[in-house]
């Protein structure tokens, strides 16, 4: 972020104009500052009778603070999203964004995190694909071929597929060296 002129140069600029008789656009070239800076400082010293700017940066007051913030802190002990959080706020008269509301959760160490049960957006190249939730066999995805063999899950499941006459799904360059090694045969 840029600083603010010297008051040196304000004061030149403004005397200039209002003293020394020249224009905003002929202080602001004299100067080498632009055009609407100048206007800025000149209407800045009509209206407060001084050049000096305003405070750059501060302290800001949090927004969600006082009633609001009991609120919430009582409310995130359910499960939520940030943007539910943002309307169930909107509602209640306090106007924040995504950003605010994700900011305060994220200081507070409020979070809701679903369980390993719920893991079902899609397949992935080495998980089975997500079927019922009785239809999936184990529940740890990763876990070694239940035949006893060193291969991953995800291995093994493509090599019974294959060996069971039905085309491989997943992982297919790793596939091929596991079938070579479990048929004894380049696959």
């Amino acid at each position: 972020m840029g600083r603010a002129y010297s008051d040196d140069l304000r004061e030149r600029v403004v005397r200039a104009v209002i003293k020394g008789g020249l224009s905003r656009h002929q202080a602001a070239a004299q100067f080498g500052v632009g055009i609407s800076t100048a206007i800025n400082w000149v209407q800045r010293f009509h209206e407060t009778g001084s050049v000096k700017p305003d405070q750059i940066g501060g302290y800001r007051p949090k927004k969600i603070a006082g009633p609001h913030r009991e609120w919430l802190m009582q409310r995130c002990r359910n499960d939520f999203t940030v943007r539910g959080l943002v309307a169930e706020l909107a509602e209640r008269g306090l106007k924040v964004d995504y950003r605010t509301t994700w900011e305060f959760v994220h200081a507070e160490k409020l979070s809701y995190k679903k369980d390993a049960d719920c893991r079902r957006a899609g397949s992935s190249r080495c998980h089975p694909s997500a079927g019922a939730v009785d239809q999936v066999s184990g529940s740890d995805p990763s876990a070694a071929a239940s035949d006893g063999t060193n291969l991953p899950r995800c291995v093994w499941l493509s090599c019974k597929r294959k060996l069971q006459g039905g085309p491989p799904r997943l992982c297919f360059g790793r596939l091929r060296l596991w079938l070579s090694e479990l048929t004894g045969r380049a696959a």
